[in-house]
């Protein structure tokens, strides 16, 4: 006989979706104010980390396809926040970078995260510890797909 089904607000799967969607409705208003959405957020905070990489390597952090960045980064530099070259010492690479207008949009978005923060009710410690468990269980599931 099959196990039970939990109710839905038992399984983590739904309240990790759950709580997504409610993140990405409190940044919503403000990124509208910058505009850009949150996967043009995520193109420009990987680049602001690590500016240069190509469409892959941006795909690789966000654990995205290719194919899901490309739209993303001609719109992010139709829109001025960014630019492509050619890799002078390989010119099949095109590396990604942020331009003055992408890292002053950039320099807007603290307040993302001080938002949340604020909004979950949470103390910076207890934000820490969640996105550490959060990070772990990526790891794990990660591992366990890979096998």
């Amino acid at each position: 006989m099959p196990a039970p089904v939990l109710p839905l607000k038992n399984q983590l799967c739904f309240s990790l979706y759950a709580a997504t969607i409610a993140v990405n409705r409190v940044y919503k208003p403000m990124l509208d104010q910058m505009g850009i959405t949150y996967p043009q957020y995520l193109v420009l905070t990987v680049l602001s980390e690590a500016d240069g990489l190509t469409i892959g390597g941006i795909a690789e952090t966000l654990a995205l396809d290719s194919s899901t960045i490309t739209p993303l980064v001609k719109r992010l530099e139709a829109s001025g926040l960014l630019s492509r070259q050619r890799n002078p010492a390989d010119e099949r690479q095109v590396q990604v970078r942020l331009t003055d207008e992408g890292r002053a949009t950039l320099a807007k978005t603290p307040c993302l995260g001080d938002t949340l923060l604020e909004r979950s009710g949470m103390s910076l410690d207890q934000s820490l510890e969640l996105n550490a468990q959060v990070q772990d269980l990526i790891e794990a599931l990660g591992r366990t797909g890979a096998a």
